[in-house]
């Protein structure tokens, strides 16, 4: 089992109505205690488990979503198979009041079959629920169209998602049943050793340790992964403020576990992912010969990492073309380049 001494930085004077500003400026990891402890799910789930899920069913209009289901011997923990070329459960297309069902019926097992439904957006499955179960996100003004905030709700019983980041900013909302993040910088991601980059559960590698029983000999670094690691326990009510690609594990640690999360990025609609980047320079740069490569590491430090105005600040501003600004007339241009030069 990892010991992690440090916890994460908690506050108790937020609003409940939307998410202090100061929060998100910050751009590190913080619990807010009772954020949203007045939402009627959580009461709900302060009654008992079986009156949570009623009250998710009272809203629930039917429509099919995707589960997560686990043996039993997996234990909750949500990872690769043996030889690290598949996913150790299936993902069935099913409806979520019967995997209420079956996790109700599974509460006096010890080591019951393990359900997850994942980052399920609420709008599209249980319509009217964020009337009494929702926080504002305070967005900026940049005077062009920023990504829409993404409300998602996850249920199961005790499930681990593995260590793993997200593209996006987030505020997990634990609801019902007790959560525990633990928590990693950006710059951990060496020594958290992560496995293939596919398949992945949602685009995202894992971690290749296993936080309960680490292995040393095999993933040596992990032991400055904990230096630099902090967890963060949630109770009911309690919320989450985790930057984005920060390195996460999440633990439902309840027989019965709702969170829910808002997602967001103050990035430009018109923007692409970054993801397709790391794919194209697998393609493209990783095998290029060494002296190569660490050249076009200074460029993409001059044009990309660095300050963004310094590679066309001496041109004229009508010959700066994709080294100004980007909007989103010029991201259609940049995009039929990439589809035309891949093409051929």
């Amino acid at each position: 089992m990892v010991t992690i001494a440090t916890k994460t930085a908690v506050i108790t004077d937020c609003s409940s109505e939307s998410l202090d500003e100061s929060v998100i400026a910050s751009k590190k990891p913080v619990i807010i205690k009772g954020l949203v402890k007045h939402w009627k799910l959580v009461d709900e789930g302060r009654q008992s488990d079986s009156s949570a899920i009623r009250y998710l069913n009272s809203y629930y209009n039917g429509r099919p979503s995707f589960a997560c289901i686990g043996p039993p011997e997996i234990q909750g923990r949500y990872f690769y198979n043996d030889n690290r070329t598949q996913l150790n459960y299936d993902i069935k297309k099913t409806t979520i009041d019967e995997v209420l069902d079956l996790i109700e019926k599974g509460f006096e097992e010890e080591n019951p079959t393990s359900y997850y439904i994942a980052s399920n957006v609420i709008d599209t499955h249980f319509p009217g629920f964020r009337a009494e179960n929702d926080i504002a996100i305070p967005r900026p003004d940049l005077g062009y169209p920023i990504e829409d905030v993404r409300a998602s709700i996850w249920i199961g019983n005790r499930t681990t998602a593995c260590c793993h980041y997200d593209a996006s900013d987030n505020l997990a909302c634990c609801t019902v049943g007790k959560r525990r993040f633990t928590l990693f910088p950006p710059d951990q991601i060496a020594n958290l050793y992560p496995g293939p980059l596919t398949p992945t559960p949602g685009g995202q590698a894992l971690s290749m340790v296993d936080f309960d029983n680490p292995d040393f000999e095999q993933y040596p670094n992990f032991a400055e992964a904990i230096e630099h690691g902090q967890v963060a326990d949630l109770e009911p009510g309690d919320a989450l403020y985790l930057p984005s690609m920060w390195w996460h594990q999440v633990e439902s640690k309840s027989r019965f576990n709702v969170l829910i999360n808002y997602w967001w990025s103050d990035s430009a609609k018109h923007m692409g992912p970054a993801m397709n980047v790391l794919y194209h320079a697998l393609l493209s740069l990783r095998d290029k010969p060494e002296h190569e490569k660490q050249a076009w590491k200074h460029i993409f430090d001059y044009y990309i990492f660095g300050d963004p105005d310094r590679a066309g600040a001496h041109l004229p501003e009508e010959a700066r073309g994709y080294l100004g600004e980007i909007d989103s007339a010029k991201a259609r241009m940049l995009r039929a380049l990439l589809l035309n030069k891949l093409n051929r």
